[in-house]
């Protein structure tokens, strides 16, 4: 079937010689194809540089919906970054949400309010400075789409129950934060990208934050693990 879609790019591979192999997050939901020979075609149709992580495009897809590889006969760019590409703090932030989000994104189901999430908050990140909270935002409102967001009924409670992802005055027996911790986690709650750069947050507090989060993840979504990249994000926001 022939499609229009915006499509975001999620991870390229290299398949042999010449060809790569694409997985992007679309408004079709999630789908991966086989770009033939793309690494030496001269195609003005499909250019190899757009298949940078996280590039918005538009494409014109063949989608077989059989489980296989899909195809792509035109690409174009939806949204030029104009800062990302040259700015080594967002490059690493947006590296490491691709990877997260490869690992998070499975399903090849419609979900326009997530993929309208991901579209604006990429754009938000591109056109701001204060962006060195923008990924722990990010991850904890991405739960919102991924069915995992706290309950916040009892946000005065003083344990975090990550496992059941609920505030309570009982302390659990693992997989909880409270404290300080639990304090950063409280300001996280409610917020948008606006006021993100405003948080108190220092590299060693975003790191903790970081930390529960993927966790929190983890214990949510069975084939999730820890980013590759993350390392290299927290040495950049060292």
């Amino acid at each position: 079937m022939l499609v229009k879609t915006k499509a975001i790019v999620l991870t390229s591979l290299k398949y042999g010689e010449s060809d790569l192999i694409v997985k992007c997050f679309t408004e079709e939901g999630v789908k991966s194809y086989l770009l033939k020979r793309i690494l030496k075609s001269k195609n003005k149709k499909i250019n190899v540089a757009y298949f940078q992580p996280l590039t918005q495009l538009r494409i014109t897809a063949n989608h077989n919906n059989r489980g296989t590889l899909n195809s792509i006969r035109e690409a174009r760019i939806n949204h030029l970054y104009q800062t990302i590409p040259f700015n080594v703090f967002k490059q690493s932030i947006v590296l490491f949400l691709a990877e997260t989000l490869t690992y998070s994104l499975y399903e090849e189901e419609k979900n326009p309010g997530l993929f309208q999430y991901i579209e604006t908050a990429l754009i938000w990140l591109d056109t701001h400075e204060r962006t060195s909270n923008f990924h722990i935002l990010f991850l904890l409102n991405l739960t919102k789409y991924l069915g995992f967001y706290p309950e916040t009924e009892n946000l005065s409670h003083a344990y975090l129950d990550l496992r059941e992802g609920v505030f309570t005055n009982k302390r659990p027996l693992n997989n909880s934060v409270s404290g300080e911790k639990l304090i950063m986690f409280k300001s996280l709650i409610g917020i948008n990208f606006d006021v993100v750069g405003q948080l108190g947050l220092n590299s060693r507090s975003r790191n903790i934050m970081l930390d529960i989060l993927l966790d929190y993840y983890e214990l949510h979504l069975p084939a999730f693990k820890e980013p590759k990249s993350l390392n290299v994000l927290k040495e950049v926001f060292r």
